[in-house]
């Protein structure tokens, strides 16, 4: 017995060190990680995943059986001698009945498993959903606390919520615990690598194959040595890069790859874009930007103000973030990195189409090989001149690159891009790069008409063969969009066949065969070596896809580019209150042609409903039979040298057809009036080419300018409001070419986010107002403490009272004023603003705030293999 006892105890004393080892691993904080070792391990999950969620009520239950048996004590029991059991008689028999209480209570709980497993998790969650909500966020750009949801359009709001509309990701907080802190950077700053530092500027000497990461935007001076960033090699030079590392997106990573003396020195100085403006408007950019100053900010601001942060911050782990983010670094698997080195190799002769699956990696994958492209060595620049820079044609109309969506376009690039597509939405800087032309789908998906896609792609490529005669060691790069099922796959095959490719790249070594199958035959025909490539997908983002599209179509709204600045900045006025472009749709000036709507037909009295407040393409039609398929130009197209020259007034942003002699001709208006349908109440040109749907321009006779939005139609005054980021010269150019302005309205999301603009501003400026005067209230408080001791007397004080009550009062007047704007904002139509504190409101704002699990479905006919 005794013997039988002492090893009782000691199984006891194991499964206390169990569980107690157990406790102290879950409140431990995660072990950084390595890219790679996360990686392995998610396959690992999802290879189980199917199998744990067959066992795991099985496996709950057991476990609960078993510690209804008897659950160990917290710490080893102390033995009672024989006086204090007889001295405790009733304690014991008291525990002994807790515990059978225990153990019934556990075993009625046992046939409730799933209850008793989610009910602990939901109610942490609730906690930090409260506590986030109570406590300000420390986001050194989020001055907005989110206390409120704004639906713009109810249904659509669930959707963004939710996922995107073909439910491609869905909101949730299970990350797995072994990967929640990521290592991102290999270099740790100290007193020997800093070089110099002050309250804007940071200089990092940094050894061979380590790396630093950083979370913001900044700008980026190579002094010495090599890096590479973002598939980019820099050298040393006076140009310094711009660089934007948000948390939606995976972080670029700095590595030295040579150096004099095996170092590279690196200068990363603050930038003022504007971007972090845009939080004031929408929700979306909010914590976005980098947070707190970390252990090594605090290291290089040792002489400026605890309160001064940088646009930037160096993290060496996840773990540092303040706003406890899901960040991870841009990592390439081994496979891209020879892919993009031997595709490099090509030089001017590369014609890379790069397809696959949704999520699969394919922006990245062109971006690297761009940026890797628009970078060579000094020494090998006598092989292809740098000059000559690199053509990139997107044919992804759901989330291009260089352009807001609805768009297919050939860009023309000599300058690498560091950040996501939403900061640089459109390209303006003709010495770095340039949109050389461009059409308008109308739509995120080619599917809606595939004729004119193919058609639009058919004339980018012609462009493309004509900018080789300009720049004849041009390589090119098309990104092809997920659409590679069905007739997206025939759409593949086709290009593959007609465009004489010199490499097909396929982000999939998964298949399916029926994909990979007839596209290395038709690349076997074109006798085009057929490249296959993991996917890289990102299983955890904070931004769906829908998302992303709204960040970056209202980041092309409301950016600008003065003559006089090199980089893009940003404003953030809201577009109810920004300066429109009046166009005259009827009568002597009038400064467009018509309007069409793709699509299904409308009836002409619709016209003003689906016109107002949309998204249109602003296209310049080359000949008046583009809406037929026709290029004749003898009837529109005028001597160039016949139109007068306009003076450039930048004050004056109203777009008259009247004074250019091209637009007079009866033979034009004619050709293109015929085809067009005036509304009886409007008068507006329904432009309608077609039977049953809309018939869309001849891409080789018409170009795509960029977009608009109609913010208002004075049929008074037959004028349209619209609000675009598009240059006044660009229009002004396409007129004295005799060219004609056609609205096409598309089938693209609606500009919810504008609607909301106001209401989020004007939240924004009341709460600037009240931090100004908590400010002035502690600094006038310190004040007083200051000149308590030496007081001038009652006269004194009833003056700084007086001064006291007027500023108070004027603080109130203003605070009203603040408060009647938001009142009035929140009367927006087609919004509803909530103000509850309800468990609604935390569920929403824990749904905007969670990640997104990105799900890919890999078989034909699913509409899932769209992006």
């Amino acid at each position: 017995m005794k013997h039988s006892r002492g090893g009782s105890l000691n199984s006891e004393e194991d499964t206390m060190k169990r569980k107690a080892e157990k406790q102290q691993s879950a409140a431990a904080p995660a072990a950084p990680v390595s890219a790679f070792a996360a990686r392995k391990a998610r396959q690992q999950q999802q290879q189980q995943q199917q199998s744990q969620q067959e066992d795991v009520a099985i496996t709950v239950n057991k476990a609960l059986e078993l510690e209804s048996q008897g659950e160990p004590p917290s710490k080893k029991a102390r033995r009672l001698s024989e006086k204090e059991k007889e001295s405790t008689p009733q304690s014991a028999a008291g525990e002994d009945d807790s515990q059978k209480r225990l153990a019934l209570r556990k075993k009625k709980d046992s046939g409730k498993t799933k209850k008793s497993v989610d009910t602990p998790s939901k109610m942490r969650e609730e906690a930090r959903t409260v506590k986030k909500e109570v406590q300000a966020p420390s986001d050194i750009e989020s001055g907005i606390e989110q206390t409120s949801v704004v639906e713009a359009n109810p249904d659509d709001a669930v959707a963004s919520i939710d996922g995107d509309a073909d439910g491609y990701e869905s909101p949730t907080t299970q990350i797995p615990a072994e990967i929640q802190n990521f290592p991102l950077s290999k270099t740790r700053l100290n007193k020997n690598n800093i070089v110099y530092s002050d309250e804007h500027k940071l200089c990092v000497r940094m050894k061979e194959k380590m790396n630093l990461t950083l979370l913001g935007h900044y700008d980026l001076w190579v002094k010495r040595g090599v890096i590479s960033l973002m598939g980019a090699k820099l050298h040393p030079s006076p140009r310094v890069y711009r660089v934007y590392a948000p948390s939606t997106h995976s972080l670029p990573v700095i590595k030295c790859v040579a150096g004099v003396g095996g170092e590279a020195e690196i200068e990363i100085k603050s930038c003022h874009s504007g971007i972090y403006r845009l939080r004031d408007i929408s929700p979306l950019y909010q914590r976005i930007w980098n947070g707190n100053n970390t252990s090594a900010d605090k290291l290089t601001l040792k002489n400026a103000p605890t309160s001064h942060r940088r646009t930037f911050s160096v993290l060496h782990t996840s773990a540092e973030d303040s706003l406890k983010r899901h960040l991870r670094p841009l990592h390439l698997e081994k496979q891209w990195s020879s892919s993009i080195k031997h595709l490099s190799e090509r030089g001017g002769q590369l014609r890379a189409l790069v397809c696959g699956p949704k999520a699969s990696g394919k922006s990245t994958f062109s971006r690297y090989l761009l940026n890797h492209l628009l970078s060579p060595a000094p020494q090998t620049e006598g092989v292809r001149s740098s000059a000559d820079g690199v053509a990139f044609l997107d044919l992804d109309p759901g989330q291009p690159e260089f352009s807001p969506m609805g768009q297919v376009y050939l860009a023309h690039l000599r300058s690498p891009f560091f950040g996501p597509p939403f900061t640089h939405p459109s390209l303006d800087n003709a010495a770095d790069a340039y949109i050389v032309r461009a059409h308008h789908i109308g739509a995120t998906s080619p599917k809606e008409d595939p004729d004119h896609y193919v058609l639009a792609a058919m004339d980018l490529m012609d462009r493309y063969r004509g900018l080789l005669a300009s720049y004849p060691q041009c390589p090119l790069i098309i990104n092809y969009p997920g659409w590679i099922f069905g007739l997206g796959l025939e759409v593949a095959t086709w290009l593959v066949k007609s465009l004489g490719l010199s490499d097909v790249v396929y982000m999939s070594e998964k298949g399916p065969a029926e994909v990979v199958e007839p596209l290395g035959q038709a690349a076997y025909e074109a006798r085009t070596p057929l490249i296959t490539l993991p996917s890289q997908p990102t299983d955890f983002v904070s931004r769906s896809s829908a998302q992303l599209r709204t960040m970056q179509i209202q980041s092309y709204f409301h950016k600008t580019r003065p003559q006089a600045v090199q980089n893009t900045l940003w404003f953030d006025t809201p577009t109810s209150r920004a300066r429109p472009m009046l166009v005259d749709y009827a009568g002597p000036r009038q400064g467009i042609r018509g309007i069409m709507v793709m699509g299904s037909e409308i009836q002409p009295d619709l016209l003003h409903d689906a016109l107002d407040g949309s998204i249109v393409g602003v296209v310049a039609v080359e000949t008046p039979n583009a809406v037929m398929g026709e290029t004749d130009t003898s009837l529109w197209n005028v001597n160039q040298a016949n139109a007068p020259a306009e003076e450039d007034d930048s004050s004056d942003i109203e777009m008259d057809g009247s004074t250019h002699p091209a637009l007079k001709q009866s033979d034009a208006r004619t050709s293109m009036e015929s085809y067009t349908t005036r509304t009886a109440n409007e008068d507006l040109p329904y432009l309608f080419v077609g039977s049953g749907s809309c018939s869309p321009l001849d891409p080789k006779a018409s170009r795509c300018l960029g977009l608009a939005l109609v913010r208002s139609i004075n049929t008074n005054t037959r004028k349209l409001e619209l609000v675009t980021p598009i240059a006044g010269d660009h229009i002004r150019h396409a007129l004295e070419q005799g060219h004609g302005i056609v609205l096409v309205r598309g089938q693209l999301d609606n500009p919810n986010w504008a609607i909301s603009e106001e209401y989020y501003a004007a939240r924004a400026a009341a709460q600037r107002h009240q931090r100004r005067v908590a400010q002035a209230r502690k600094a006038k408080h310190d004040e007083e403490e200051k000149e308590t001791s030496d007081s001038d007397g009652d006269g004194g004080a009833d003056d700084r009272a007086a001064l006291a009550a007027t500023d108070v009062k004027q603080q109130a007047q203003i605070r009203d004023k603040l408060q009647e704007r938001i009142r009035r904002a929140s009367q927006a139509p087609w919004m509803t603003v909530i103000e509850d504190d309800g468990r609604r409101q935390r569920e929403v704002a824990q749904r905007e705030r969670s990640l997104w699990k990105l799900r890919k479905k890999a078989y034909a006919g699913s509409g899932s293999e769209m992006d």
